[in-house]
Order: structure tokens, then sequence, then C-alpha cells
């Protein structure tokens, strides 16, 4: 359950084009060949008296959400990139544990669009190497707060907490989900905070003047089919 966010701004995007037209691959970008693209878990099965939660792609988009800052100052806009590319199930034991083995959500990375292709083509390039680190992948191991037996109606708060890959880095982090349930169906919205260089990325910058902060926040909004 996840939405992936990253900012930059108006004023950079010229600067960014700009340096990144003239300057060839970004400092420490590997000219290696692509790596292969992280998988997401096979068909679970599903353990007696337990449900698995499967992606529903259509009705699921992930986002980035971060701040520019210029020579120190936050700049008063965001800029918000998003993939609708996210597939992956979560499956939940009888007693309400998650079988991590068999659950995992990926969102294709190389699929971000934000209002600015400048922005999209100098963040992906350069920032994520999504020739490289196409994926990024959720791994969860835990969900606190989720009411168990699941829900069919109504709506919980709950702690989604797990392993998070991007970049080819793996670092626990630990989601905020507000979910709401039907039979058929679970709906919500998951958010997490994350450092940019926590994940071996340094953050965006063009020229002295304009950058990224490193922290930003990742977004989840999601729809996923309930299968018993």
């Amino acid at each position: 359950m996840l939405q992936m966010r990253l900012v930059a701004l108006g004023p950079l995007l010229a600067v960014a084009a700009l340096v990144a037209s003239c300057s060839g691959p970004a400092n420490g970008q590997s000219t290696d060949p692509p790596t292969a693209a992280a998988t997401v878990a096979p068909t679970p099965v599903v353990p007696a008296g337990g449900t698995t939660l499967v992606v529903d792609a259509s009705a699921t988009h992930a986002s980035y959400h971060a701040h520019e800052q210029l020579v120190g100052r936050n700049l008063p806009s965001d800029a918000v990139g998003t993939s609708s590319a996210v597939s992956g199930t979560i499956v939940l034991n009888a007693d309400g544990s998650i079988d991590s083995a068999q659950s995992q959500i990926g969102v294709d990375l190389s699929q971000l669009t934000s209002d600015e292709s400048r922005r999209d083509n100098f963040i992906k390039g350069n920032t994520l190497q999504t020739s490289r680190f196409p994926m990024a992948t959720f791994t969860p191991l835990d969900a606190s707060g989720l009411p168990t037996p699941l829900p069919q109606s109504g709506q919980a708060t709950f702690q989604l907490i797990g392993d998070l890959t991007v970049h080819g880095v793996s670092r626990p982090v630990t989601w905020q989900v507000t979910a709401q349930f039907d039979p058929a169906s679970v709906t919500g919205d998951a958010t997490t905070d994350v450092n940019i260089s926590d994940f071996g990325m340094t953050p965006p910058k063009a020229g002295p003047v304009l950058s990224i902060q490193d922290g930003l926040t990742l977004e989840l909004a999601f729809k996923a089919a309930r299968q018993a």
C-alpha cells in the first residue's frame, strides 16, 4: 500500500535541463548496462482462514512529494510525480499476521510523470537512475493496529511496517494507513516520510542556487481486491 512524492519546482526545470544537457551523465551515474527489474512476489497461496489483498492496478497509484529550496529558502509550491504502474499482493494469515514471504508491492518508477517532462527526465535519469533501478518494492512485515479478522465494512487506521527498496537500497519504513473496508475490497491511502540520501542517492541540485530537500513524502492511494 503506497503514493511516492519528490519536488522540483518551476525555476529548477530550465536550469536542470541545461545542466543535464551540457554535462552528460550526472556525477556518480553509472554507464553500466541496465539491471533487471525487481519482481513482485508470484501468485500467493492463501493460508487457511486467511485473506489475500491483490492490488487493483486500475485504481491504484503511487506518488512522491518534496520541497524545493532557493538559496536556503523553501519555495511555496510542490511538484508531484505519479506512477500508476503498481502491482502486488499482501497475504494475511488467519491471526492477522502478514505472510511476508508471499507479500510485496511494486512500483515502476520509470513510469513517473508530473506536470513537467523536463523535471521527470532529470529526476529519473540523474537521481533515481531508473534505467538501472526501474522498480521500487515494499515488503510488508507487520500491520500494527489492523483489526482481526479483516472488517467487512467501516474504516480503520493502522501502521504498515516493512522494508522499502529504492535505487537498490533497502530501508525499514512505517506507513500510516487509513483504509475503508467492504466485502469485496479494501481502499485507502498510505503515507510515509523518507530521506533521499538514505537510499544512496544525492538530492537533485541544479547549479549553486536551486536544490531539493533531502526529506520527502511517499504516498499510495490504493484499492485491493479481497481473496479469501
